[in-house]
């Protein structure tokens, strides 16, 4: 399967410079194995919190 790295930076709602930014797969083993969700997984608000912890995640989907 081919990535589709410049379509995928289109739609990445990350805010921090990320070397990962388009490449959605290696972004989210790498937060799965910190134990964390990517910034696609956020509102605009709370993604520019920097705390991709699923229980804030859950904390404010419950919000919405």
């Amino acid at each position: 399967m081919e990535c589709k790295k410049e379509e995928n930076k289109k739609a990445c709602p990350c805010t921090y410079d990320c070397k990962l930014k388009g490449f959605c797969c290696e972004c989210i083993k790498e937060h799965r194995e910190k134990g964390e969700l990517p910034a696609c997984y956020f509102s605009k608000e709370v993604e520019k919190t920097y705390d991709r912890s699923v229980e804030n995640f859950i904390k404010n989907d419950k919000k919405q």
